[in-house]
């Protein structure tokens, strides 16, 4: 597994002191009840500590730039970005499902797609961090992962992929859209989906993915970039 653990360190632009603690974010406790590894630990630990560490970050970066906000609207505001949905948003962008290391029932009962656990890993990947290299690495991480994604109102701005092709497809009068998983690939634990997006014979983008929806998602994603649509 250190193989996809140095790319997602390449990918994210961040290499680890301690490449232990990286490993240990992305690890379930399936996995560990299931291998009994010697010295392995699951992430829950992590978790914890990660979400008290967005907590405190996020709220900094609301005091900042929402000066005039009161007491109450700041803790909306943070509460809209602290919670599942939002954070199952941002470890969908960044991939971190394919990382994760499971159980065999927990792989093959979707778990690597469920998102309270992708929304656990993004808290225990912050968690980790937080211990390898500081807040201010954190900080830096989430200026450029999770801030750039929030509205200008300071709520998340989710970037769903096939919504946004299908927006543009139907303004534009171009047709109706069709997805397709293609090919599924590797063993019932690990599997890899490959879908298609096109209109008729004609192929718009092509993705891959640990789920169905990650494959679909990147082939939107794929035909978005083909027609020259900024992603917003």
């Amino acid at each position: 597994m250190n193989r996809e653990f140095t790319q997602l360190q390449s990918a994210l632009g961040i290499e680890f002191h301690n490449l232990k603690l990286l490993k240990q974010a992305f690890t379930h406790s399936s996995y560990v009840n299931e291998n009994r590894v010697s010295g392995s630990k699951d992430n829950e630990r992590l978790e914890f500590l990660g979400d008290a560490v967005l907590e405190l970050t996020v709220s900094e970066y609301l005091y900042d730039i929402f000066p005039n906000r009161s007491e109450g609207e700041l803790t909306k505001l943070r509460a809209s970005i602290v919670c599942e949905p939002s954070l199952v948003t941002f470890a969908e962008q960044l991939q971190f499902g394919r990382y994760v290391l499971l159980g065999k029932g927990e792989e093959l009962t979707g778990g690597r797609s469920r998102p309270a656990l992708l929304a656990d890993v993004f808290e225990s990947f912050i968690g980790a961090l937080y211990l390898d290299q500081g807040l201010e690495v954190v900080k830096a991480f989430l200026q450029k992962h999770m801030f750039p994604k929030l509205s200008a109102d300071g709520k998340p701005r989710i970037l769903d992929y096939k919504t946004q092709l299908q927006e543009y497809i139907q303004q534009h009068g171009m047709g109706i859209l069709e997805y397709r998983i293609v090919e599924e690939k590797g063993p019932a634990h690990e599997k890899e989906f490959v879908a298609e997006v096109g209109m008729g014979e004609r192929l718009l983008g092509q993705g891959t993915g640990r789920s169905k929806k990650e494959a679909e998602q990147q082939a939107a994603a794929q035909a978005l970039s083909r027609l020259n649509v900024t992603i917003s």
